[in-house]
């Protein structure tokens, strides 16, 4: 996507207090990238290495990429990992899988299989412990592939220790509250990618002000309908939120859809972990 559609990238950098974190873990730096939609057309190659340079520069201890590494066609995910090779993290790379990454038939295998052997891991409604037994790290199924499953996997955690969830679409955090949760990793909205200042994501609005057309002519108008099917907690689009006792961080994401982004650049985000005793929300 040309500069001009896309933007300049940002990185966030948040530091997030976790409860039970053991004290040698405070200081963990996590990178998240998310959204690539490498087909082309919806991301650039200056972007990605951007983005790649800057995840490295943070030094970061673990690497998380949260879905849509695609749009339709799985063909271009086998250049996408070449690419994704350059990552370096101290501990590891772990993946889940967007809504996109399914589309297209047998997309799910081939993306997961590729990001595996380039040793990015993708983690399918299973608990991992890769920085020891006191911090579990988790990764679920998109929500919209039919195989969003996370009940086994909650209750299989010590409910004691702190865990970090990696989640495409944010509206799992509704799901989600039944469980503890200290820190949601998700993208899937682009953060809006169109955004109003000091009102929010357009589509939001444009949603809200849908409603007040009658369903017989809302479902001819294409705007309308395709912005209303992304996401039902617009305003989950991007950033940092408390969801019913749990925290959720929605990154705005790399790729880019017509016809563009205003006020909302692509982002990296580096997330450092501390003792909740340290530091406060």
């Amino acid at each position: 996507m040309h500069r001009l559609l896309t933007g300049k990238l940002r990185v966030d950098c948040l530091t997030i207090p976790i409860a039970n974190l053991p004290e040698n873990l405070s200081g963990t730096k996590i990178v998240q990238l998310t959204d690539f939609h490498y087909d082309g057309k919806r991301l650039s190659e200056w972007l990605l290495e951007e983005a790649i340079a800057a995840a490295n520069e943070a030094e970061p201890d673990l690497i998380f990429l949260t879905g849509d590494f695609i749009t339709y066609d799985p063909a271009p995910i086998y250049d996408l990992v070449q690419r994704l090779k350059n990552l370096q993290s101290r501990v590891g790379i772990y993946a889940v899988l967007g809504n996109h990454d399914h589309y297209y038939p047998g997309a799910k295998i081939k993306v997961a299989n590729a990001l595996n052997n380039a040793g990015i891991r993708v983690l399918y409604n299973e608990a991992i412990y890769p920085l020891g037994s006191e911090l579990a790290l988790v990764g679920f199924a998109d929500f919209w592939s039919g195989d969003f499953a996370p009940t086994p996997v909650m209750i299989s955690i010590n409910p004691a220790i702190p865990r970090i969830v990696l989640s495409h679409n944010p509206d799992t955090a509704e799901n989600l509250q039944k469980w503890r949760i200290d820190l949601q990793f998700s993208g899937h909205t682009h953060g809006g990618q169109i955004v109003i200042p000091g009102i929010g994501p357009l589509y939001a609005w444009v949603r809200k002000i849908g409603y007040l057309i009658p369903p017989a002519i809302r479902k001819f108008i294409p705007f309308l309908s395709a912005f209303d099917r992304v996401v039902t907690h617009w305003e989950w689009a991007s950033g940092l939120h408390r969801v019913g006792s749990n925290l959720l961080y929605v990154n705005r994401g790399l790729g880019t859809y017509a016809p563009g982004r205003l006020f909302c650049p692509p982002e990296v985000t580096v997330i450092t972990l501390v003792c909740q005793e340290d530091s406060a929300v």
